[in-house]
């Protein structure tokens, strides 16, 4: 799923750089400035919420969407992301959350 988002912003005229751990993605993330960060919630070391959590602690206003199998379960609780979008999801569903979160 990463590669197919990664490919797919790109083809839409992102930059992209990608992590394949929750604690790579922090790393980069304080070493760097992301427009948007985009987390799943399984991931291996720290789910989503805790390297949400942690983005947000060290910078607040980074907007974050979390790609996730469990939206509805999430939602109804204290998540520290701005946008939710459902597994599975289709292209254009991405396409508006990415464009919402960036405007």
């Amino acid at each position: 799923m990463r590669e197919t988002i990664n490919l797919l912003l790109r083809l839409d005229g992102y930059t992209v750089a990608e992590a394949g751990t929750g604690a790579v993605a922090l790393d980069l993330c304080m070493r760097g400035h992301f427009d948007l960060v985009i987390t799943n919630f399984e991931m291996p070391n720290m789910n989503g919420n805790e390297l949400a959590a942690r983005i947000k602690q060290a910078s607040p206003t980074q907007p974050i969407l979390m790609i996730t199998a469990y939206a509805d379960r999430l939602r109804e609780s204290d998540n520290p992301v701005d946008a939710i979008l459902d597994k599975p999801f289709q292209i254009q569903v991405l396409r508006r959350a990415v464009a919402k979160l960036l405007s």
